[in-house]
C-alpha cells in the first residue's frame, strides 16, 4: 500500500499565470514498486461557475497513468509544456511512473507515446478497464479522503506488480534519468556517457527505447526545472545572466531563447507572475 504522505518542491509544476493551483495529495509508493513508481498525486477541484485555471507543467521524462471520472490513460512524456484547463468541480489519480515503466506497460518502445496517450483499457499489460472503474468506485464520493486515495494507490499497485522485478535496461534508464536530474555539473551527453561507461550512440537508443526523447532533452529539462526554481525564488531585481551562469549556460541570450521556446514565456515574465 502507498507509504508516507508527502509535500515535495515540485519544480514541473508551473501552475496558473494567476498562482492558482488545485490542492494535490501525493505519496510515497510501497517499497516494493520504487523502481516503476515514483510517487502517487491526486488533485481535487471545485471552481466557482464561469471560473477556469489553466496548470502548465514541465513534465518529467516519465509516463503518467490518470484516472478520471469519465478517461483512464497511459500519458506519454511532454517534449514541450504540458497544459491542462480546469472548469468546474473534478478530481485525478495520478500515478508518476518511474522511466523504466513505460515501455513496460506498452509492451515496446515509448517513442510512440511522446506527447500523446492511450487509453488504459488498451494496454496488453494490466486489466486498465477494471482498474479504472475500481479507482472511480473507491474516490467517486469523497476524492479528497486520505484512505480513499491510500486504497486507489493499492488497487494500482496490484497490477503493476505483475510488472516486476524491472529488467535490467529498465534499472539502467532509471539510474540514468536520477543521475542527470539529481545534478546540476551535468550538462554534457558525454558527462553521462562517462559515468555510466556506455557511448553515445548507445546510450540515445536506450533512451529513444525507454523514455522517447533523447539525452540532451534530459539535460536540457533538468536545466529548466532548476530554471523556474530559481525565477520562483528571486522574483523581480535579479540578475538574468547571473542565473544563466548558474544554469551552466555560455550566455544569457541562449538560455531565455531555452526557457522562451518550451514555456511561451520569456524569464522575466515567470518571474512575475504571482505565486
Amino acid at each position: 500500500m502507498a507509504e508516507e504522505r508527502i509535500d515535495p518542491d515540485e519544480p514541473a509544476h508551473l501552475r496558473d499565470a494567476s498562482g492558482a493551483a488545485p490542492p494535490i495529495d501525493r505519496y510515497l509508493p510501497a517499497a516494493d514498486l520504487t523502481d516503476l513508481v515514483r510517487r502517487y498525486w491526486v488533485p481535487v477541484w471545485s471552481l466557482p461557475q464561469g471560473e477556469r485555471t489553466v496548470q502548465r507543467v514541465l513534465q518529467y521524462p516519465v509516463c503518467l497513468l490518470v484516472i478520471e471520472t469519465e478517461t483512464a490513460m497511459l500519458v506519454g512524456p511532454s517534449s514541450g509544456l504540458a497544459v491542462r484547463e480546469l472548469h468546474g468541480s473534478g478530481w485525478a489519480f495520478g500515478v508518476l511512473l518511474q522511466p523504466a515503466a513505460g515501455a513496460l506497460l506498452l509492451g515496446g518502445p515509448v517513442a510512440e507515446l511522446v506527447d500523446s496517450a492511450t487509453p488504459l483499457a488498451s494496454l496488453p499489460t494490466m486489466d486498465g478497464a477494471t482498474l479504472a472503474r475500481d479507482i472511480r468506485a473507491v474516490l467517486a464520493a469523497e476524492p479528497a479522503d486520505e484512505e480513499r486515495q491510500r486504497a486507489a494507490a493499492e488497487l494500482v499497485e496490484n497490477q503493476l506488480r505483475a510488472l516486476l522485478p524491472v529488467d535490467g535496461e529498465g534499472l539502467l534508464i532509471n539510474r540514468i534519468v536520477e543521475y542527470t536530474e539529481g545534478s546540476g555539473q551535468v550538462r554534457r551527453v558525454a558527462q553521462v556517457c562517462a559515468e555510466f561507461g556506455i557511448g553515445e550512440r548507445t546510450l540515445q537508443r536506450l533512451s529513444a527505447r525507454r523514455i522517447g526523447l533523447g539525452p540532451k532533452w534530459l539535460i536540457q529539462r533538468r536545466r529548466l526545472h532548476e530554471a523556474a526554481a530559481m525565477l520562483r525564488q528571486r522574483r523581480t531585481g535579479f540578475d538574468l545572466a547571473a542565473v544563466a551562469a548558474d544554469l551552466g549556460y555560455a550566455d544569457q541570450a541562449h538560455f531565455i531563447r531555452d526557457f522562451h521556446a518550451v514555456t511561451g514565456l520569456t524569464p522575466g515574465q515567470y518571474a512575475a507572475e504571482p505565486r
